[in-house]
């Protein structure tokens, strides 16, 4: 069934436990990781720092958790070519707090393109296109500007002063959420428009692929 925007709520992670190191990750339709003694739950939301760059940053959700072993849901690690076997290791740490961002006016989203790369050979008058690739993803959030003493609007001035990575999380009407690991910034400079309540914009520049669940 079709969605619309109307109802989607937004959370930026702002307080993350400790580093866990992964000894292994399995090539599997979801990937399994090995951290001995971890201390993670199903249902942990974490940042995967990875040697694979296409799991690296990104975030997961956990299940069929043990002692010392957990499941990335939803990573598809089957692919040796971009996930060679073995080299997968490096680390997680679990999001603790997701603070809400409140009194949102607006919302829009860019990039995500498909990236192509043009070659043509001499003998031929025809051009033949490789895929090379995303543009990064981008959000854009307009703020109620008098949201200034709101807990989301400290943490999104926080994480511009920082600038670490963190994840902003929607969760939209429906009730799947999106995790899009990213770095922030928020420009405080009110905008101003006749007929509107001002408003200023915060970015959030996304630094892998995101993660999509159903619930």
């Amino acid at each position: 069934m079709a969605s619309v925007p109307t109802g989607t709520t937004f959370a930026v992670a702002t307080a993350f436990g400790s580093t866990k190191t992964v000894s292994a990750v399995t090539n599997a339709t979801e990937a399994v990781c090995t951290s001995t003694a971890h201390g993670l739950a199903n249902g942990d939301v974490v940042e995967v720092t990875s040697g694979w760059g296409r799991l690296n940053k990104r975030y997961a959700r956990l299940k069929s958790v043990t002692t010392n072993d957990f499941t990335l849901e939803g990573i598809d690690t089957t692919n040796t070519t971009y996930f060679p076997a073995g080299s997968g290791t490096g680390s997680v740490r679990k999001v603790n707090t997701f603070t809400t961002v409140g009194q949102i006016t607006g919302a829009s989203s860019s990039g995500g393109d498909p990236k192509t790369v043009s070659y043509k050979y001499m003998d031929s008058d025809v051009e033949y296109n490789i895929n090379d690739g995303f543009s990064a993803t981008s959000y854009s959030l307009d703020i109620d500007a008098d949201a200034i003493g709101s807990g989301g609007y400290s943490a999104l001035k926080s994480l511009t002063e920082v600038q670490t990575d963190t994840c902003l999380l929607m969760t939209l009407r429906n009730g799947s959420k999106v995790y899009q690991p990213c770095t922030v910034a928020l420009n405080e400079s009110p905008s101003l428009q006749d007929g509107q309540i001002n408003k200023v914009k915060a970015a959030f520049n996304g630094n892998n692929r995101l993660t999509r669940y159903a619930s």
